[in-house]
């Protein structure tokens, strides 16, 4: 059985009108952000009166740990969350689609764990969170092979590169760089290394949840949220 948090975070209203788009947030390792980005995209889906289900495939359960945070601190705000495995993510994910306009996964750090390829079994986008280091390059190219691979094998799947937790240093800007030699696009969109990001997982939320301070952060969501549709053929 998978496990979910009920007060969604979505709208509970009318199904949507088409299946809702999947889109599976990747990484090989930890430490790229990859929870972080899920919930924030699924925050910014919602700022946009979308309505979204974050999906968590990961055995570390970190998005649905991130989501309890909420009830923990009497809170209403909470993330329309559930824990599923690879192999329930298949069998349900056309139950889900119709559920909402929006399924986000977030995936195991690794390349190789049976949810992550169930992911992209499903998924109509993979977003590759890429920390803008030297190691972090390295394992952003394993995940491009991988999701190059994938999108030889299915027609829908799309893949592009998201440069997260950037700071503002030479070394990342030389990163940056070489990722446009990537055979993925990057995104038109960046989340850089803010406080407002792990000060809305206290929450249990995302930082269009937090009350000040986290304006330059929802501008850098929302701007991740219109390059996401963009390549969703969307905008």
């Amino acid at each position: 059985m998978h496990t979910y948090l009920r007060n969604p975070f979505s709208d509970a209203g009318s199904a949507p009108a088409s299946p809702g788009r999947v889109i599976a947030v990747v990484s090989q390792k930890g430490g790229a952000g990859k929870t972080t980005v899920a919930v924030q995209l699924a925050g910014g889906f919602h700022e946009r009166r979308a309505s979204v289900m974050l999906v968590d495939l990961d055995p570390q359960e970190s998005a649905y740990r991130w989501a309890e945070s909420a009830p923990l601190l009497d809170s209403d705000l909470q993330l329309d969350v559930r824990k599923m495995s690879g192999l329930e993510l298949i069998k349900h994910v056309g139950e889900l689609q119709k559920e909402v306009d929006y399924v986000v996964l977030d995936t195991p750090p690794s390349i190789y764990h049976p949810s992550t390829l169930a992911a992209l079994a499903v998924a109509h986008l993979a977003v590759i969170p890429a920390v803008p280091s030297p190691t972090d390059l390295w394992s952003t190219l394993a995940v491009e092979r991988l999701i190059l691979n994938r999108m030889e094998q299915s027609h829908r799947l799309h893949g592009c590169i998201l440069p997260n937790r950037v700071q503002n240093t030479a070394l990342a800007t030389d990163v940056l760089e070489l990722l446009h030699e990537f055979t993925l696009p990057i995104l038109d969109a960046m989340l850089c290394q803010r406080n407002a990001y792990p000060q809305s997982a206290v929450i249990g939320g995302s930082v269009f949840q937090l009350a000040s301070g986290a304006d330059a952060a929802q501008g850098e969501v929302r701007k991740l949220i219109a390059a996401v549709l963009k390549q969703l053929g969307e905008h």
